[in-house]
């Protein structure tokens, strides 16, 4: 059985072609090891700057794609949809427009609802837009003479809730609590709660465009101005009493919260592009 032979003095050969002038990666290692001769230097590895985990997964808010999901942000959804309340705000002259802002709406069983609205001299509109038929679907016109209360604070639930929610919002009062039905008060879809709750949009972070109309506090100071010029004006037999605006917790009453748990997830309440389900 014959032995291979030993090898010693083999050496490294690299492959060049004719005109190649860039070294070899075994040549630049050889290199880098430096002359038997000369004092050994510890050998320095260059390597190419690794990608973050930063860019490849910034803040989602700011990647167009999931932006894009939400209809309200394509090209001229928000402002078709300005245009079809100035229209509808025609209809009742006398009143002057003091600002549009984009808010989501929660309903007093938690569920998140995409509105719009729209403060004028004498009423507060709440408006349901279906940005991807880009139509109106519910209008709801509240009198800013009727309204007695506003609260900004956190949101809080019954201490055996199972769906609880975090962030701060603000709950205008129109209508008597004590005069509120338990069959309006335990119905999801009940149009007689005699308050509304809202917080800011989820695309607030999109764009300077977005950033102004969905902005809480922003609404919240305009529509302060315009309740208490309201109750200025008010000849009728509007409430009297002024406007208090409090800061306390918002109590939002639920337990189970199974619908609510199963809608917020899904954004069930928004004109979401949902691939090949639909809206």
């Amino acid at each position: 059985m014959s032995k291979i032979g030993s090898f010693e003095g083999f050496q490294p050969v690299s492959l060049k072609q004719e005109g190649d002038d860039q070294p070899s990666e075994t040549d630049q290692l050889s290199t880098e090891e430096g002359d038997p001769g000369k004092d050994p230097e510890p050998s320095r590895i260059s390597r190419q700057p690794s990608v973050t985990e930063s860019t490849l997964y910034p803040n989602p808010y700011h990647q167009p794609y999931v932006s894009r999901k939400y209809f309200v942000t394509r090209p001229g959804a928000i402002e078709t949809a300005m245009e079809d309340l100035k229209g509808h705000m025609a209809k009742t002259p006398g009143e002057t427009i003091q600002g549009f802002w984009l808010l989501t709406e929660i309903d007093h069983w938690n569920n998140e609802k995409e509105r719009i609205l729209l403060v004028t001299d004498k009423t507060l509109l709440i408006c349901k837009y279906d940005f991807i038929m880009l139509s109106c679907v519910q209008l709801q016109r509240i009198p800013l003479s009727a309204v007695y209360r506003i609260c900004l604070g956190k949101f809080v639930f019954p201490g055996m809730s199972l769906d609880k929610r975090q962030g701060e919002g603000l709950r205008i009062y129109w209508g008597s609590l004590e005069q509120q039905s338990l069959l309006s008060r335990w119905n999801p879809w009940s149009t007689e709660v005699p308050y509304a709750t809202f917080t800011e949009h989820p695309m607030k972070y999109t764009s300077e465009k977005f950033l102004e109309i969905c902005k809480l506090s922003g609404f919240t100071s305009k529509l302060v101005a315009a309740i208490q010029n309201a109750h200025k004006n008010s000849t009728g037999s509007g409430r009297r009493k002024g406007l208090m605006v409090l800061t306390e917790p918002i109590l939002i009453e639920t337990y189970m919260g199974l619908m609510s748990f199963i809608g917020n997830r899904n954004k069930l309440g928004y004109s979401l592009a949902r691939g090949s389900i639909g809206f």
